[in-house]
């Protein structure tokens, strides 16, 4: 099966919208198999600025109707503490809320950006979209991440090289307590190193250290403005430390 079949046969749906790569594609494939497509877009402490104005953007060019709401994760006791299978629970809360208002706009069908690189072993939230009957049409159609970025950058979409991007609770080690300040201190701190032109990084808690993790071509730069970037991070965390394994 390819998305043009997929959305012939199911040509009304609504998408679990992240604002990333794959659920961008996802949303461009049905407008452009002429599909009656929504996007929904939960706003949570989990989730960076940055994100919610990347969906906002797509929607635009796209001209696709986007709904936003908040979900307030952190209430969840099952989510702040952490546990090693927290996305699961944070999946359940947030889509059961997409599919709840998704039903209330006349849309049975709930779609997500999963694809066919997602292992699901790694992937707690997974168990979550097969509870609630979520479709996942990149992954049934075998679309993997390299031909979803090639496709997409085909297609015009801006999204195409965005480097994936984990949400900001999986800064926190599992079995950490994850607050609100923890997670603002995060994203302050990556919103800075973005703004000196890295990207792919990590800033991950280690006690109350940042442990950064760059990808070695980025390194060199790293070291070049370590003062710059130990002066602003001491700001949100006790000491900051490099990670030399880096990224991969």
């Amino acid at each position: 099966m390819d998305l043009t079949i997929f959305f012939k046969e199911n040509p009304k749906a609504a998408v679990a919208f992240s604002g990333g790569t794959d659920s961008a594609y996802l949303l461009y494939a049905a407008a452009a198999a002429g599909a009656d497509v929504r996007a929904y877009y939960v706003k949570s402490a989990f989730q960076p600025r940055f994100e919610l104005e990347d969906a906002k953007r797509l929607c635009r060019e796209l001209d696709i109707d986007l709904k936003i709401f908040t979900a307030d994760v952190l209430a969840h006791k099952a989510v702040r503490e952490n546990p090693a299978d927290r996305c699961y629970y944070c999946k359940k809360i947030i889509f059961t809320a997409i599919a709840e208002s998704a039903a209330a706009d006349g849309y049975e069908l709930l779609l997500d950006g999963t694809n066919a690189s997602d292992e699901e072993g790694d992937r707690p939230g997974m168990r979550a979209l097969r509870e609630l009957s979520v479709r996942s049409p990149l992954r049934e159609c075998g679309l993997a991440k390299e031909e979803i970025r090639r496709l997409s950058r085909e297609a015009g979409l801006f999204t195409w090289n965005k480097p994936a991007y984990a949400c900001l609770a999986t800064r926190i080690p599992a079995g950490e307590e994850i607050t609100a300040e923890k997670l603002k201190n995060t994203e302050a701190a990556e919103e800075f190193l973005f703004s000196l032109g890295f990207t792919d990084f990590r800033v991950r808690r280690f006690g109350e250290a940042a442990r950064l993790q760059f990808p070695v071509s980025q390194l060199g730069s790293v070291l070049e403005k370590r003062e710059k970037i130990v002066g602003k991070l001491k700001q949100y965390y006790g000491a900051v430390l490099l990670d030399m394994e880096a990224r991969t």
